[in-house]
């Protein structure tokens, strides 16, 4: 049975409530994360507003490489509780459309709208009619994308930021990602890139005259994924109840340190933390992972996965310590 998947993702999230709350911010960048300090500052962006955007400014940049990018840009903390009211606001408004929602993040969701669409006038007035009521109610924008699957919706919502709209029919899948670069293909980062290119293919529309077999020799397993997607098939549902796949905590130093009996002790007391966290939502889990930033803002990862679901701190503690004392760069 043919789907009707809509994907909506807010534009510049963050930086856009600051904007509308305060007036005085319209037109400015507007970089929302830590304390710059004057460009010495730690901790990254969270999200910059489409003006900071123009001098190179995006989320996740450290925080000193934005102020020296943009250092007339206001620079404000998070105010996490004023976006999750709005937050609620906005899947006030979804749930008016359909209740099969899939929330991805804090201003981010697929909407299933197969079943609706003769309710409500066909998939383009749905759309048009959520982004009215966003700007009405909300004084916010939003970025919707509608196609047969959520992988073709996601792409589609990203192409004409912000407030931007965009349908990809069913019939034209191909013909739509055709020309688009391999980056847009979800799970394809850096090294699959290079892969691919090194074997002389830019665009999607390239990767899909591969046949699966092809793509399966080159990349085992995940070739299959390739040529699911660059040929516009996903078959994953909206899921309106997703369990918790992860909890997590971390610290960033105001300064750099190489002491290690502090980096322990820090190591933990947020091992204590997660722990007591865990238990309070009566969670589990048995891969345990430490993210270590260097002072050039180089991250690396090391996990290791127990036999056991456990969120006792003495174990937590003890494989996060020794994952940390095992650590290199390679």
């Amino acid at each position: 049975m043919s789907r009707t998947i809509l994907h909506l993702d807010m534009d510049a999230f963050f930086a856009a409530v600051e904007q509308l709350d305060h007036p005085e911010y319209r037109g400015k960048p507007v970089i929302v994360g830590a304390d710059p300090k004057g460009g010495k500052g730690r901790g990254v962006v969270a999200t910059a507003s489409y003006e900071a955007r123009k001098y190179g400014v995006h989320s996740a940049m450290p925080i000193s490489r934005a102020y020296k990018l943009c250092p007339h840009g206001i620079y404000v903390r998070g105010r996490h509780k004023r976006y999750a009211e709005i937050s609620r606001q906005l899947m006030e408004i979804l749930y008016d459309f359909t209740p099969v929602i899939e929330k991805i993040s804090i201003d981010e969701a697929f909407l299933d709208i197969t079943g609706c669409l003769d309710l409500f006038g066909g998939a383009e007035n749905i759309g048009r009619q959520i982004k009215k009521r966003i700007k009405e109610e909300l004084h916010l924008t939003a970025s919707v994308g509608i196609a047969p699957n959520k992988f073709l919706a996601k792409i589609a919502s990203d192409l004409e930021k912000p407030d931007g709209f965009v349908i990809v029919k069913e019939g034209e899948e191909k013909a739509f990602l055709q020309n688009l670069p391999i980056s847009k293909l979800w799970g394809v980062g850096k090294k699959t890139g290079e892969a691919l290119k090194r074997l002389g293919i830019k665009t999607i529309g390239q990767l899909a005259e591969m046949s699966e077999q092809e793509l399966s020799q080159q990349f085992g397993k995940w070739g299959r994924h390739l040529w699911l997607l660059a040929n516009g098939i996903d078959e994953r549902p909206v899921v309106t109840h997703a369990p918790q796949k992860s909890i997590s905590q971390e610290r960033t130093f105001e300064e750099d340190t190489d002491d290690e009996e502090y980096l322990e002790l820090t190591l933990l007391k947020l091992a204590d933390e997660l722990s007591r966290l865990m238990r309070k939502n009566q969670l589990k889990g048995r891969t345990i992972s430490i993210k270590i930033r260097l002072e050039d803002f180089s991250t690396f990862t090391r996990s290791r996965t127990l036999s056991d679901f456990i969120n006792s701190p003495q174990i937590i503690k003890a494989v996060a310590i020794d994952l940390y004392r095992h650590f290199d760069k390679k």
